[in-house]
C-alpha cells in the first residue's frame, strides 16, 4: 500500500503561480516513477507531468509545457509541481500517483494508488 497526500492548491489569479506537493509513504518512494494528473468537473482525468525515479527524465503534456515543472526529493519522499503563468483552463483537482513499471508515462491507466487531490482554481 501507499499513501499520498497532495497539498499546495488554492485560488490564484490568471498569470499567477502555485507549487503543489505530494508526500508519499508506505512504499520505497525512490523506486517509483511519479506522475501528476488533473481532473476538472465533468471531464476525464488527464496527464499533466511525470518524472522518473531518479529525477533525470521528465515528461509534460503539451498544454503545460514551458509553464509547469515537475521535480522530486527522494530524501523527503515528495514530488512537486511548480505551476507558473496559470490560466483559467488549469482549474482542476490535481492528483499524484506512482506509475507501474514499464507502462507509458502519459497513460492514466498505468498509475494507481491515487491521493485525494488538491484543488487549484485560477480566476480570470
Amino acid at each position: 500500500q501507499v499513501q499520498l497526500v497532495e497539498s499546495g492548491g488554492g485560488l490564484v489569479q490568471a498569470g499567477g503561480s502555485l507549487r503543489l506537493s505530494c508526500a508519499a509513504s508506505g512504499r520505497t518512494f525512490s523506486n517509483y516513477d511519479m506522475g501528476w494528473f488533473r481532473q476538472a468537473p465533468g471531464k476525464e482525468r488527464e496527464f499533466v507531468a511525470a518524472i522518473s525515479w531518479s529525477g533525470v527524465n521528465t515528461y509534460y503534456a503539451d498544454s503545460v509545457k514551458g509553464r509547469f515543472t515537475i521535480s522530486r526529493d527522494n530524501a523527503k519522499n515528495t514530488v512537486y509541481l511548480q505551476m507558473n503563468s496559470l490560466k483559467p483552463e488549469d482549474t482542476a483537482v490535481y492528483l499524484c500517483a506512482p506509475k507501474r513499471p514499464y507502462g507509458s508515462y502519459y497513460d492514466t491507466n498505468e498509475y494507481d494508488y491515487w491521493g485525494q487531490g488538491t484543488q487549484v482554481t485560477v480566476s480570470s
